[in-house]
């Protein structure tokens, strides 16, 4: 067996924080009633997610901070609808509500346990990577019942940098005993996943959810799969 150890992004690889998130939005514009503002909900919607990548973006890349990125991802949305007072109180109260709602859902991606059964019976060990929030992402793990798979817990919060910096994977290899030459990361982003492991010196896998076109990339990643069940016939 090539490797022993496997990195393992938590959020749309494994956990389907899209989907469950198109939901937990929906509840929230529902709970805080912004239909008053809103003619149409999806204006809000399409707000929100083009705020969110851009905001999930620069704080992968250390360029803002948390408490930045939480009332931002909901003030750009909010100060489209009409007549609506946008405050930085109230930002907090949507993004507790919303996170609560995201906390909950079950929802995997097509696949999920199936794979971690197989990988667990193969005898990898398995420690989930990821720059969601500590609190946040407990519960979600809970909620979907894969806690008990994952030899190690490694979240950007307690290393101290997000993925993609070396200083991340160089801190989840010191926390998870794992070498750098028989350890895998498998991911569904390029930039944060592949390119962040592949530039620590760690081969990565792209689960290319998105359908990114890979011929772009500044560098190949060392496994390109299309669905979680793709990866049991390539890992032995």
């Amino acid at each position: 067996m090539k490797y022993k150890d496997l990195f393992i992004d938590f959020d749309d690889t494994l956990y389907d924080t899209h989907g469950n998130a198109v939901i937990a939005l929906s509840e929230t514009f529902e709970a805080f009633h912004l239909e008053r503002y809103f003619a149409d909900p999806q204006v809000f919607y399409d707000a929100y997610w083009m705020a969110n990548i851009d905001l999930w973006t620069r704080y992968s890349k250390g360029e803002i901070d948390r408490p930045f990125l939480i009332v931002e991802r909901f003030r750009r949305p909010l100060s489209v609808g009409k007549g609506l007072k946008v405050t930085e109180a109230l930002c907090l109260e949507m993004s507790d509500v919303f996170l609560d709602f995201c906390s909950t859902k079950p929802g995997v991606v097509e696949g999920a346990h199936e794979l971690m059964d197989d990988l667990k019976k193969k005898g990898y060990r398995m420690h989930m990577t990821s720059n969601g929030f500590h609190e946040v992402q407990y519960k979600k793990l809970a909620a979907c019942g894969l806690r008990d798979y994952f030899d190690t817990i490694i979240l950007s919060e307690d290393a101290g940098v997000n993925k993609p910096s070396p200083q991340y994977f160089d801190y989840a290899l010191k926390v998870s005993g794992a070498s750098r030459d028989t350890t895998l990361m498998i991911g569904d982003n390029l930039q944060t996943d592949v390119l962040g492991a592949l530039n620590a010196g760690i081969d990565a896998m792209l689960f290319n959810r998105w359908n990114v076109d890979v011929s772009e990339s500044p560098q190949p990643p060392t496994y390109v799969v299309d669905s979680l069940r793709d990866i049991m016939k390539i890992l032995p």
